[in-house]
Parts: C-alpha cells; sequence; structure tokens
C-alpha cells in the first residue's frame, strides 16, 4: 500500500480537531473566571481604581477643597513633577533630603537584616540544638509585636539618659544624642580620624552639588538618629526573613549535603557552592521584600519625631504624607508617591536582573540555538 493511500486512511479514522474554546476546558474556564470574580473586582474597585484617581490627583493643584474630579481643582499637568526634580525650591531640596536618607536606610537595613536572617535561620535549623522551638519562637516575636509599641520602647532605650548610652557609658563611651543629633555618620568618624572638620567641610565640598544638594549633604552619610532606626528596623524584620530563609533550608535536599560532606567539603565550602545556590529564589524574595519595605518606611519615622532632627530622618513616605495631610498641597504628595512607586520598581527590577540564574538562562539559549529535527515521511 503506497504511502499516500495510508495517510488518506489514517485522516478517514481520526476524529476531526475540536474547536478551541468548547468543551470541557472551556467550561473550566468560565469556572475559574466566576471564582476569581469577586477577588478582581475588589481590586479593581479598591486598587485599580485609587491609583488612576491619585494620578490624576497628581496633575493637580488641590488643597482639599472641593472635588478634584468635578472642576474643583485647577490641572496643571507635570508641573508638580517639574517641582520635584527640576525646579529649585523647597520642595525639590525636600524630595531630595528624603532620597538621600532613604538611600542611606536602604543601604544599611537591607544588607544587615538579610545576613542576620539568614544567621539565625542557620542557627536554628541545626539538627542538635537544644530547644528549637523556643530560639525560633524567640526570634520570631519582634516581627509579630506591634510596630508602634516596639519603636516606643526604643525611643526610651535611645535616650539621653537611656539603656544604650549606659551600656556605651560602661566601656567609656560617651553615647551620643541619638534623636537630636543631625550629624551625619559618616561625617561623625572622618572627624573622629581627623580626615574632614564637621564645623568647617572642605569648600570643595560645599558648592554646586548635585540635584540641589551640595555634595557635602550627598556624603554626610546617615544621621545618628536614622542609625536607630535602622536598628530597630532589623530587629524587627530579621524574624519574618528568618522563617522564608528557614523553609528554604529545611527543603534542600539531604542527600546533597550528606554528597558534599563525603566529598572533603568544609562546612564554610558546603554553606558556600552547596546551600547558598539553593537559597537563590527565596534571598531574591527576602531582598525584593526587604527593598520595598525599607523605601516605604513610614511609622517610625512618623513616631520618632517626623523628619528631625534636622530632616535627618525624613522619607518619601513620609514626605508624601506630609505634603497632603499638613500642608494641604494634595497634587504635590500623590506626585512624590508615584516617584516612590517608579524608583522602587526600577530597583526591584534590576536586582532581578543581577540575582537571575545565568546558569538556566545559558541552558535555554543552548536549547534554543539546537537545530530542530525534521521528521521525514
Amino acid at each position: 500500500m503506497s504511502s499516500t493511500a495510508t495517510l488518506a486512511q489514517a485522516q478517514a479514522v481520526s476524529p476531526p480537531p475540536r474547536r478551541r474554546g468548547r468543551g470541557l476546558r472551556a467550561g473550566e474556564g468560565r469556572a475559574g473566571w466566576l471564582f476569581v470574580s469577586p477577588m478582581v473586582v475588589v481590586l479593581g474597585v479598591f486598587l485599580l481604581v485609587p491609583i488612576i484617581m491619585a494620578i490624576w490627583v497628581s496633575t493637580l493643584e488641590w488643597n482639599g477643597q472641593g472635588s478634584p474630579f468635578a472642576g474643583g481643582a485647577k490641572f496643571v499637568g507635570l508641573h508638580n513633577y517639574e517641582s520635584l526634580l527640576v525646579t529649585d525650591g523647597l520642595a525639590r531640596k525636600d524630595f531630595m533630603i528624603s532620597l538621600r536618607n532613604t538611600f542611606y536606610y536602604v543601604l544599611f537595613v537591607v544588607p544587615l537584616q538579610t545576613a542576620l536572617a539568614l544567621f539565625l535561620a542557620v542557627i536554628v535549623n541545626q539538627r542538635y540544638l537544644k530547644g528549637r522551638s523556643f530560639f525560633r519562637t524567640a526570634f520570631y516575636f519582634p516581627s509579630v509585636t506591634s510596630s508602634v509599641a516596639i519603636t516606643i520602647v526604643f525611643l526610651f532605650l535611645f535616650q539621653n539618659s537611656g539603656a544604650i548610652n549606659k551600656l556605651l557609658g560602661f566601656v567609656g563611651i560617651n553615647g551620643p544624642q541619638w534623636f537630636a543629633d543631625p550629624r551625619g555618620l559618616f561625617q561623625v568618624l572622618g572627624d573622629k580620624l581627623g580626615l574632614v572638620s564637621v564645623n568647617s567641610p572642605p569648600g570643595a565640598l560645599t558648592g554646586h552639588g548635585v540635584l540641589g544638594l551640595t555634595w557635602w549633604d550627598w556624603l554626610s552619610g546617615p544621621s545618628v538618629a536614622l542609625m536607630a532606626v535602622v536598628f530597630l528596623v532589623v530587629w524587627t524584620t530579621a524574624g519574618t526573613f528568618m522563617l522564608m530563609f528557614l523553609a528554604a533550608l529545611q527543603d534542600i535536599p539531604v542527600e546533597v549535603e550528606e554528597a558534599a560532606m563525603l566529598d572533603g567539603v568544609g562546612p564554610w565550602q558546603k554553606f558556600r557552592y552547596v546551600t547558598l545556590p539553593q537559597l537563590r529564589p527565596v534571598l531574591f524574595l527576602v531582598l525584593t521584600l526587604g527593598l520595598i519595605g525599607t523605601w516605604q518606611v513610614f511609622d517610625q519615622v512618623y513616631l520618632l519625631g517626623g523628619g528631625n532632627p534636622a530632616k535627618t530622618t525624613l522619607t518619601p513616605a513620609y514626605l508624601s504624607y506630609r505634603t497632603g495631610f499638613n500642608d494641604f498641597n494634595y497634587g504635590n504628595g500623590a506626585a512624590i508617591a508615584f516617584m516612590l512607586f517608579i524608583i522602587i520598581t526600577v530597583l526591584t527590577l534590576l536586582q532581578r536582573y543581577v540575582l537571575r540564574d545565568r546558569d538556566a538562562i545559558a541552558d535555554k539559549r543552548a536549547r534554543r540555538a539546537q537545530p530542530r529535527r525534521t521528521v521525514s515521511r
């Protein structure tokens, strides 16, 4: 029998192809949309619609009087964004100060809380550690405690006559005025080492800088007050990320670690070349959540003085709140919020690019580069 006759006979026996979108799978799709539709409606009404409304408010000059959607505000286009980025003035200076503060805040908090969380997770994951349940609960307890309560406790601890300065006094260190010292940490260290003077900085650094701030302001580092906030946030967030790392550590197959030990790998090499690569997805999650959370810090700043001393603890989130609800400049406040959204999105995408799995990408490209096999009839 010829190949043409065989092909015709096979086509006659096989059933006709079913149209896409009908049958059982189409019913499953409709049922799925039916079940998720309440949440889609809720997200649309309480998330998407407010975001669109806030974008519109950011293009207005609105003081809160009247409705911004019924002609009660003046349309100014991108003027609010220009006042933050281009136009010299108090709005631009405050926004840049908040970005500087948050940059140093993120620079200290994210690595410290990630390293501490991973360290705690490795400790409580030890099989032969006695009282593992107690230590897990103790390390996680600050994360479930009210941030307001913990902030008030830290406010008393870091007072001039508080417990922190008392402990520093036992080792001969005169503790600083934590929430009243506006000097930058790098400036203080430079003054102690004799490199620069806080009271008389170099003239080259006090001249024209960038984006409305001098180089002396950009290079000052986090203030002493901001470092107290750093200690507070690292202590309260490390427990949550510890649980994420702990779940990932318990998911690593025991055979992999045992094989590494049989090959003569030491503890540090096993952690670096065996354990840590297995934690890449969780590490990306922890860094992303830490990055987003640190750029959105608000409650600690609000309770510890509202940006004082001398605006060295001012953050974009608190500045947006203060501009809108205290200064009644809701358009500028909404613009600050969306600038913060853009910054977080860009940094998250950059972080995702840096932590991408290069081996998986290389394997995928290699498979795509392979020539496709053709089946001859």
